[in-house]
């Protein structure tokens, strides 16, 4: 059961799931054959500027992408 958030700079307690993020993830295959998911908790602050991402079996907190809400907000960027 999750009781804190993931990420391990932060580590606050869980009291109600309507602060932050829930994430769902599978962790392993049953004997059935089927996954096991296991659920991650990110609080509302960590959730504001991080997600919770899955690759090679391992779950890592990185930072969001910025939203763009308009073109000026790309003024810098480059496009590949």
């Amino acid at each position: 059961m999750l009781n804190h958030c993931v990420n391990p700079c932060c580590g606050k307690a869980l009291h109600y799931l309507r602060d932050g993020r829930v994430y769902l993830f599978p962790v392993a295959t049953s004997r059935l054959g089927t996954p096991r998911l296991e659920h991650y908790w990110l609080c509302g602050d960590c959730a504001q500027s991080m997600t919770l991402i899955q690759d090679a079996q391992q779950l890592r907190v990185v930072p969001r992408r910025p939203v763009v809400t308009r073109p000026s907000d790309l003024a810098g960027w480059e496009t590949p």
